[in-house]
């Protein structure tokens, strides 16, 4: 597919199937209510920028859900997030991805990552937590882009990084994300 496109991961916004480490701090609802917040921020903020082509790449497949946008959709599929991640990206010559739920992405931080994109064969939106909030694959990629990453770990960004030897990577600003009851009173906090 030609032009730029900005995959969006998410999960359909359905009570108790989202955030469910969050939940076990906070309850299902404001679980729910958080992520539909977030998924919709992020939307706003990129969905509608004339700079890429923007598509959501939810899961699970098919599963029946109110979108906050309406915004092209395709199935993730099966296998580790990996796996999905990059049977998402395959299509596109450039692409960047962002998971849904990530406090403070912004239209700037998209037109960055194809910036980086245009000397980088890859690039990456770190996490404070040693994960990545983004990730953009130009053209010259690995066929396994994200084989052998330890998710949910702090060692998922140093992973991926090791399946691009030889190739050129850049690093866009490092945000926080929010995976626990923890992770969302220290953002608060921050944004006080």
């Amino acid at each position: 597919m030609r032009g730029d496109t900005l995959v969006i991961f998410a999960r359909a916004p359905r009570l108790g199937a989202v955030k469910r480490r969050l939940a076990r701090g906070i309850g299902d609802r404001a679980a729910l209510r958080f992520y539909v917040g977030q998924l919709t921020a992020v939307l706003r903020a990129t969905a509608r920028d004339r700079r890429w082509r923007t598509v959501i790449a939810a899961t699970p497949d098919h599963a029946p859900a109110r979108w906050p946008m309406p915004v092209p959709r395709v199935t993730q599929g099966r296998g580790d997030l990996g796996q999905r991640m990059a049977r998402a990206m395959r299509p596109h010559r450039r692409c960047v991805l962002v998971g849904s739920d990530i406090p403070g992405i912004a239209a700037a931080d998209i037109a960055a990552a194809f910036r980086a994109l245009g000397r980088a064969d890859a690039v990456f939106g770190p996490a404070r937590d040693g994960g990545y909030w983004l990730v953009g694959l130009g053209p010259r990629r690995p066929a396994t882009p994200f084989a052998g990453v330890r998710w949910s770990t702090r060692h998922a960004l140093s992973d991926s990084i090791a399946n691009f030897a030889g190739r050129r990577v850049a690093k866009i600003r490092t945000l926080r994300d929010v995976d626990t009851a923890a992770d969302l009173a220290a953002l608060r906090k921050a944004r006080r």
